[in-house]
This record gives structure tokens, sequence and C-alpha cells, in this order.
């Protein structure tokens, strides 16, 4: 009986004992406390406390944690937005004793300012300065963060506006308005190419008359320079340059019809095209010439009556007085 007592005394000594040693992780602080009152604050490694008296009161994580706060707030159109916002920070090691005993739900608390802070910053703004300055929203943040979680042993790291969501009909609208945007600058850089084509065809019409002229233009100079060749060779052996135009021009005519028939192909129909034709056509040919320079008389006689009459009417001036005669 005496040696079971013995080794329950022993099994429960032992027990003891080894409730003494505690281990402490790397970046956690443990706050110990003697009959329900704070006593130290041990770190990490192997520690001791006296059993049945010291107590660990709760362990202090002293790394970076992320808190992600879902906020919705109205903009200064009354537009609603969700904002997703994330708060980076940590328990100042040297602060670790406010941290576990100054308050109760940090992240409760967290939330509060954040919110406190985005509700009175975003209703300033339109929703497009919203996308635009969400980093002066968390710089607002993390400055009001800051002066409110420090007292209570906190460091806030960083504050990050992660995400904007506006409302869906809000964002339909908005990718309307993108879309016809964009619909309007492709219709100005279509209608600027438009006229670029169409400017470029119209200098390229107009230089294409402008060498077709000079060259229907050289056509003619060279047609009549071979006229003119041609007459002097016929007016060398008699023939007159009445008949030799009506000779060139019957000569032209029936050349013309010789080269219509030779294309099989051709739909063109040359009228008159009768034998009588070329005899029509050298008559009138030879009339034309005899009535122009009838005509011709008749305008070179008529300016040379108008020169007589002229020189009839007009009254001869007395002759001018010398000097000698005044002084006489």
């Amino acid at each position: 009986m005496g040696n079971i007592i013995l080794g329950v005394i022993i099994f429960f000594g032992l027990i003891i004992f080894l409730s003494s040693f505690f281990t402490v992780k790397q970046q956690t602080s443990v706050i110990v406390e003697r009959f329900g009152k704070f006593h130290s604050i041990r770190h990490a490694g192997l520690q001791l406390k006296l059993p049945l008296i010291d107590r660990i009161a709760g362990r202090v994580n002293l790394k970076i944690q992320q808190l992600d706060v879902i906020i919705e707030t109205k903009t200064k159109e009354n537009v609603f937005v969700k904002m997703k916002v994330s708060v980076q920070f940590k328990v100042i090691q040297e602060k670790v004793y406010d941290a576990f005993y100054k308050l109760e739900f940090p992240h409760d608390q967290i939330t509060s300012y954040v919110f406190d802070v985005v509700r009175a910053e975003v209703p300033k703004l339109k929703l497009d300065d919203v996308f635009e300055r969400k980093d002066d929203i968390a710089v607002a943040v993390k400055r009001e963060l800051n002066e409110a979680m420090s007292g209570y042993g906190y460091d806030i790291i960083n504050t990050l506006i992660t995400d904007i969501d506006p409302d869906p009909q809000v964002k339909h609208a908005m990718n309307r308005i993108n879309a016809a945007d964009r619909e309007k600058s492709a219709a100005e850089y279509e209608a600027e190419a438009q006229r670029i084509r169409i400017v470029a065809k119209a200098k390229a019409e107009a230089e294409s008359k402008r060498l077709q002229g000079q060259g229907i233009a050289d056509q003619r100079r060279e047609i009549a320079r071979g006229l003119v060749e041609s007459v002097d060779v016929l007016n060398k052996v008699g023939i007159n340059s009445q008949e030799a135009s009506a000779l060139i021009v019957v000569t032209q005519h029936y050349d013309t019809l010789q080269a219509i028939g030779s294309d099989t192909n051709s739909n063109l129909i040359l009228l008159p095209n009768s034998p009588q034709a070329g005899s029509d056509m050298l008559n009138n040919m030879v009339a034309s010439f005899t009535a122009s320079n009838q005509v011709g008389e008749s305008i070179k006689n008529g300016n040379r009556k108008c020169e007589e009459d002229k020189r009839k009417n007009t009254p001869l001036l007395p002759p001018a007085e010398s000097p000698d005669d005044k002084t006489e």
C-alpha cells in the first residue's frame, strides 16, 4: 500500500515538474500571470514558470497580419460602391502588454476606423475620382489607423484598396459610355482615313487629267505639224491648200473605216459610212473653205472702210505758233 502511494506521489510530482517548463515559438510572445495578475512577458525559447502559481494567460502573435474589410458607401453623385480595404498590421514587440490588455477585439477596432475614414473620404469624390485617387484614400486610412492604434501597441504597416466594385447598373452604364467613346474615336479615324483616300484619289485624277490633256495637246500639235508638212509637200506638186486639206480629210476618213473593220470585236458604227460619204464630206469642206474666205474678205473690206471714214471725219488742228511770232 505504501509503495502505491509513493508511486502516485512521484507521478504527480513528475507531472508538476514538467508543467513548469514551456516553449515559446518564434515571433510569438507569451503573457504569464501569477495569481491572476500580470507577471511577465516571455519570448521565443524554453521558459520556466512556477507550477500551480503562474499560468499562461495568452499568446500574442508578432507576425504581420492582414485584415480585409469590405465597405459599402456612396460617392458624390450618389453612386453606391463596394470597396475592399486590406490592412496589414502587427503588434509592436515593446508594447505586447498594451496589445494584450487594452483591446479585447483588435480586428473590430481596426474595422471601425476603416469604415469611419472611407465613409468620410469617398462621399467627397465622384466615381471616376475614386478610381483615380484610391491611393490617397489608402494613405488617409493608414494615417488615421496609425494615430488610433499606436496607443494600443499596434503598428499599421500598410493599407491597400484592392477592389472597387460599383453597382452593376452603373458598371453597365460605364461600359456603354466607354464603348460609345471608342466607337466615336473609331468613326473619327475612319472618316479621316476616308478623307485622305478621297483627297489622294482626287489628286491622282487631277494629275491624270492634266497629263491626259497635255498628251492630247501634244498629239494635236504633232498632228498639226504633220498636216502642215503634208500640205507643203502637196503644194510643191501643184495642189493648193484647200484641195490638200480635203484630200487629207478623205484619207483619214477611209483610214478610220479600215481600222474599224480590222477589229472583229468592235461594236462601233461610224455614220455616215456610205461610199458617197467621202464625196459629200469633200464638197462640204470645199464649200466651207469658200464661205470662210468670203467672210474673211468682207470683214477686211469693212475694217478698211471704217478706217477711211475715221480719217475723213478727223478735223485738222491749226499749226502751232512759233516763239518768233510771239516776239514780234
